[in-house]
Order: C-alpha cells, then sequence, then structure tokens
C-alpha cells in the first residue's frame, strides 16, 4: 500500500509536464517560447529557502543573471524578489530583518490550515511595490498545485505576492490560496524543483538550486514539524528526477539544519554561498556567465 501511494505522488509530479498554466485569474494560456535565455530554477525547503540568497550572492559576484527566474514554494519568495530586482544583498537585509510574525498570521476562522497566507501575501506586495508578475524586472514564474485536479499550476501574471502566497501553502500549515476560482497549494506536491517550466518561459540553459536534503532524524514533536518533514519525505524523490532536466545544479549542504530553523538564516544563507563558490569552476565551463562580474 505504501509503495503504491509513493508510485501515485511520483506519477503526479512526472505528469507535471503537461501542466495547466494560469495567466492570474485570466485562464489557461500557452507560454511562449523564447531562445538565448539563462534560466534560473528555485526550490522549495521552507526555512532552508534562506540559502538561495547565499547562491544568489556568488552567481552574481561571478557574473551570472538570470533572464527568467522559477520559483517553487521558498523558492517562489525569493524569486521574486529577485526578480523584482532586489540584489542578493539586499534579500539578505530583508531576510535578517522580517520578523516570523510579519509572515505567520495564526488562522482561527478557517479549519484548513494554521496560518492564513494573508500577511505573507502583503509582506511580498509591499516590497514589489505592489507590481503585478508580469511588470517585474525579470521573466517570473510560480508553481503551485490544484488542490482539486492534483495539476502543477504555472502562475506567469497578477497579483505577485498571491502567487507567492499559492506556491508556498504547504498543506494543513496554510489555507489554501484561491487563485481564479481555483485552489491551489504548495507546488512542492509536484514540482518541488521546477526545471521545465523555466524551459517553457524560455530558458534555453538552466541553473537549478536545490536547497532539500535527504530528511535527517531531526523531526520535532509539534504539528508543524510533523507537516515538513513528511512534505520533505514525500517530495526528494521528485526534486532528485527534476534536477537532473538541469543544465546545471547547485545542492546546498543544508543537512544540519531543519526546515522550521527560522533562527538560523544567517548560517543557511551562508551555506548557499558556499555552496555556489564551490561550483563555479564546474559551472563556468558547463554554462559560462552571461554578464559582466560585480
Amino acid at each position: 500500500m505504501q509503495r503504491r501511494a509513493f508510485n501515485s505522488t511520483l506519477a503526479k509530479g512526472l505528469a507535471a509536464a503537461s501542466a495547466t498554466t494560469l495567466a492570474g485569474t485570466a485562464g489557461a494560456q500557452t507560454v511562449p517560447k523564447r531562445g538565448g535565455k539563462l534560466g534560473l530554477v528555485l526550490g522549495g525547503g521552507s526555512a532552508r529557502g534562506f540559502s538561495h540568497i547565499g547562491v544568489l550572492k556568488a552567481l552574481e559576484e561571478s557574473g551570472y543573471k538570470a533572464d527568467v527566474v522559477v520559483g517553487t514554494s521558498a523558492g517562489s519568495l525569493v524569486g521574486a524578489f529577485y526578480a523584482a530586482g532586489y540584489t542578493p544583498w539586499q534579500m539578505e537585509e530583508v531576510a535578517l530583518k522580517v520578523r516570523d510574525i510579519d509572515v505567520a498570521d495564526l488562522n482561527s476562522a478557517n479549519k484548513r490550515g494554521m496560518f492564513a497566507g494573508e500577511a505573507l501575501q502583503k509582506l511580498v506586495n509591499d516590497y514589489v511595490r505592489q507590481q503585478p508578475i508580469e511588470k517585474l524586472k525579470l521573466t517570473f514564474g510560480a508553481v503551485a498545485t490544484n488542490l482539486h485536479s492534483g495539476e502543477a499550476v504555472l502562475l506567469r501574471s497578477g497579483d505577485t505576492g498571491q502567487a507567492v502566497r499559492a506556491s508556498s501553502a504547504i498543506p494543513g500549515v496554510f489555507v489554501p490560496t484561491q487563485v481564479g476560482g481555483n485552489e491551489l497549494v504548495d507546488g512542492g506536491l509536484v514540482s518541488p524543483l521546477p526545471v521545465r517550466f523555466a524551459r517553457a518561459l524560455g530558458a534555453t540553459q538552466v541553473i537549478a538550486v536545490d536547497v532539500g536534503t535527504k530528511p535527517q532524524n531531526n523531526v520535532g514533536n509539534g504539528l508543524y514539524e510533523v507537516i515538513l518533514q513528511s512534505f520533505e519525505i514525500m517530495g526528494r524523490a521528485l526534486a532528485n528526477l527534476e534536477g537532473k532536466e538541469a543544465d546545471f545544479l547547485i545542492r546546498p549542504d543544508t543537512s544540519r539544519f531543519s526546515s522550521t530553523d527560522f533562527g538560523a538564516r544567517k548560517d543557511l544563507i551562508q551555506a548557499g554561498y558556499v555552496a555556489g563558490r564551490a561550483a563555479l569552476a564546474e559551472l563556468n565551463r558547463k554554462v559560462p556567465p552571461n554578464a559582466k562580474a560585480g
């Protein structure tokens, strides 16, 4: 029974290649392909997502500048800031300044999740100056999951904060997000490392950043910790498969951190920076820089 359930989950992830694409609330549309673009894919990982910022620091120092950014869950949050024009150093300042209470709006009116998600949506929109996705400086997409159909959904226009909220709505933790008449939850359910969507948006070469790790024996006693650990176990095989589709994969060592360790932000950013710097020699051979360093 357990093997059947796992195979079903894996099949849903692989089926995401034919996923629905939503343009805000306007319905489905086909994403046109463009050539000669560098894509950056940022995977899910809850608190470990802070290490994305460190990787971005290393890439920018070495002359890499993405044209297309696609993120799932925590990766959608970092990706939205990056697509809006924030430098990795500015993002680090924000990450170290924002308090848990700024995004964790405890929910008492709806029993479908511990947090409403409205605070996260507002925070993102405030920082991107209320710009919709299509007005961001870089081509950006956030991947979520349609709760009813199980399909992956690429959010490509409309409310940026709402897209990040939907992509990050871990079932049981956040209330599902309503977008265009659909209930959306965390994209990590079906596409924790959405390389294929970066290519759909025109990226011809893709650098993917996988901040997840093999589940460790560090699960806490609380409901939140149990849900996140279960989520990681489920998504690990999918992330490994999707990572093979990238031209280059960077995996920061986040194994010593819990996915709920939001107090380790600075250390997680540093772990990402170390991994980014260590990958540069091989990365330069496989995917040359496309901008001036510095």
